[in-house]
């Protein structure tokens, strides 16, 4: 009898052991995963200037990602739970890590970046060729051969950044909805809310970390440790500008093929006897039918695949709430994705600053908010019909804090000719740039060039020459320019390389646009967890699978992929002026008509969002007439059914387990 309570003991052990590891390495994988996507969308400032492109080609990239994903939706769906788990899960992470590689890969074969400028010694002009210089007579624009100017540029390597997005799409896939499946199947029910807990930590990390070291490499110029960083006359606040960009995703593929080299130790299935207790043979034979039945349920799903998607689209709560979701995500998707290039524009802050700022100020509020709300909708057994009401209520609250967005607003950066008049005169009009005057006219300028400085007189302009500056003293970014004719009539008037800065009031319209920020994060995240509890609750729990997939579908066909392609060439058409290739094409944009930026990145998510709550009422209305089984508090909920089968003794106990009472917050986070 010792003896079998000992070898009892010693396969407990192992499978505790085993499904340890397994979480800590599935852990592991959520905090790679999170660590690689957050980067990846904190660099594409950085990605934009390095190849060249448009924002709304930035858009598309962007995008990249969740076509990889509906690629491998549909096998993950139907085939994964078939199929040896723990491997395609690591396979997925060595995909991601490989599509990682794949977007840093462009770095090592275009070559060192060279940035726009007027004083770059490289360059066919005279050494004092920036400056103004009256009956000047030589090419200020050397013709190149277009077919040797394509070649130099390299302009289609942005498709390695493409097709590595992607890839990462698609490795992304496996990871979640098996992980989950794995420890659902082989975990106790009452360790299952604790292990998804465990999971959320590293979904919470991943992104810090992410923002962390997109914060430090935007900092780090692209080509460290091959240019010597004193000559260069750009700062990271220029939009000249390009971090370290291909390093952090060395460093996020590094980590993820680490993640994966657990999975393939896994095995396919951990043995039932490991999950039998001796003690009570009763309690394992109901548990082995109860499995039984749901593999099958499992394996019929392919033949009422029809049925139940026609069940689906004549159910009015769930294609509302779907229409519901799609239209959040576009607002929320597009806001996100390019706010820190809106923080550099509107307030004058670098990338690097930017994104700092935004791991610093939106991540906490969010981590707390979920918290709270999950505590909550357990501690006070929330019903489906409340939950709608608490998440309607907190995202039309979430909205108004947004929409108080339109009043921190800052002014465009003065620029000569192009914001303003060589006098200082704001333009009311943005017509057609005109950025000569008498004061520069016999200098023979460049008029393309975008390499701007600031004069002492607050104003900027788009070159030296341009400022009518005549010499010069000092080095890389050390230099000021001196006996500048369309900055003062004096001769002492000076300029520095850059833009000028922002006032004072900016800055403070930057805290109060923080400050908002840490309450709106924290509202939404209240209200996300009750809010997809009504999609949980809506369906037939035999379709509750193909539900959330079918949703999941939705949102990244309707939302995920085309919403930062339209968003990015909305906000292309606000640009001022354009950088230039080498070959005459336009590259990324220098400088947005912030007035003009700022209407379409807060109207249209305003507009599209405020529109999704008309579909919300109307599920608010339609709740009132029907009734929900599945509310948490409910003797009949799906789950108690389920435990009901396995143990009929224990109704009570069971249907107010933490399993039961947590399952809408679970799947939420999920």
């Amino acid at each position: 009898m010792e003896e079998t309570e000992k070898k009892v003991a010693t396969q407990e052990g192992r499978f505790f052991s085993k499904m340890k590891v397994f979480l800590m390495s599935l852990t592991c994988a959520y905090l790679a995963k999170s660590l690689s996507g957050v980067y990846m969308n904190s660099m594409l400032t950085q990605i934009e200037r390095q190849f060249g492109i448009s924002t709304s080609v930035v858009g598309f990239i962007t995008g990249s990602f969740e076509i990889g994903n509906l690629l491998l939706i549909v096998f993950v769906s139907y085939f994964g739970r078939k199929l040896h788990r723990p491997i395609m899960i690591g396979v997925g992470c060595v995909v991601m890590g490989l599509g990682c590689f794949l977007m840093a890969s462009p770095h090592f074969l275009m070559g060192r970046y060279k940035y726009e400028t007027t004083i770059s010694p490289t360059s066919n002009l005279s050494s004092n060729s920036f400056l103004c210089i009256e009956n000047r007579t030589q090419t200020l624009k050397p013709t190149q051969d277009p077919t040797e100017c394509v070649k130099e540029t390299k302009s289609l390597m942005w498709i390695y950044v493409l097709i590595g997005n992607t890839m990462r799409g698609i490795g992304e896939t496996p990871i979640m909805p098996l992980g989950i499946s794995y420890i659902e199947d082989f975990a106790k029910s009452e360790n299952s809310p604790l292990y998804i807990g465990i999971l959320e930590v590293g979904k919470i990390v991943g992104p810090i970390i992410g923002l962390l070291l997109g914060s430090f490499f935007a900092h780090v110029y692209v080509d460290i440790g091959s240019v010597n960083t004193d000559d260069l006359t750009i700062t990271p606040t220029d939009t000249r500008w390009v971090g370290a960009w291909w390093i952090g995703f060395l460093v996020c593929a590094g980590v993820n093929i680490l993640t994966s080299i657990p999975f393939f130790f896994f095995p396919k299935t951990l043995p039932k006897k490991e999950l039998q207790d001796n003690v009570d043979v009763t309690k394992y034979e109901k548990v082995e039918k109860h499995r039984e039945k749901v593999k099958k349920e499992n394996l019929g799903i392919t033949k009422d695949f029809l049925p139940f998607m026609k069940s689906l689209c004549c159910n009015p709560i769930y294609m509302l709430f779907s229409l519901t979701s799609v239209l959040q995500i576009n607002g929320f998707a597009n806001t996100f994705t390019f706010l820190p290039k809106y923080l550099e524009q509107q307030y004058g802050k670098s990338t690097s600053e930017a994104v700092f700022l935004i791991g610093v100020y939106s991540l906490p509020p969010v981590c707390l908010g979920y918290l709270i709300s999950g505590f909550i909708m357990k501690k006070f057994k929330i019903t489906v019909k409340k939950a709608a009401y608490i998440a309607f209520g907190l995202s039309l609250s979430e909205y108004f804090i947004f929409l108080c967005n339109f009043l921190l607003t800052c002014d465009n950066f003065p620029v000569a000719g192009l914001t303003t008049s060589y006098k200082g005169v704001q333009h009311p009009l943005y017509v057609e740039k005109n950025v000569l005057a008498d004061c520069n006219t016999r200098c023979s300028c460049l008029t393309d060039t975008w390499d701007p400085v600031c004069g002492d007189n607050g104003l900027a302009y788009m070159s030296a020459c341009l400022a009518g500056c005549e010499k010069f003293i000092g080095t890389g970014t050390n230099m000021v320019f001196q006996n500048c004719s369309c900055i003062g009539s004096s001769g002492n008037s000076s300029a520095v390389l850059g833009l000028c800065k922002k006032g004072p009031e900016c800055d403070n319209k930057l805290q109060y646009f923080l400050i908002k920020s840490v309450f709106a994060s924290f509202i939404f995240s209240l209200a996300a967890i009750p809010g997809y509890m009504v999609l949980l609750r809506c369906v037939k729990s035999e379709e509750k699978s193909i539900g959330v997939g079918l949703h999941a579908f939705f949102i990244r066909l309707l939302a995920g992929i085309p919403a930062p392609v339209y968003f990015g060439a909305l906000i292309d058409r606000t640009c001022l002026h354009w950088g230039t290739l080498k070959c005459g094409q336009p590259g990324a944009c220098r400088m947005y008509d912030i007035n003009r930026f700022r209407r379409i990145y807060l109207g249209l998510p305003a507009a599209v969002r405020g529109s999704s709550f008309l579909p919300a009422l109307f599920i608010l209305i339609l709740m009132r007439k029907f009734h929900f089984p599945g509310d948490i508090h409910s003797p009949d909920t799906e789950l108690a059914e389920m435990k009901l089968t396995e143990k009929e003794s224990e109704c009570t106990d069971v249907c107010r387990s933490p399993k039961v009472e947590n399952d809408g917050e679970l799947k939420t986070k999920l």
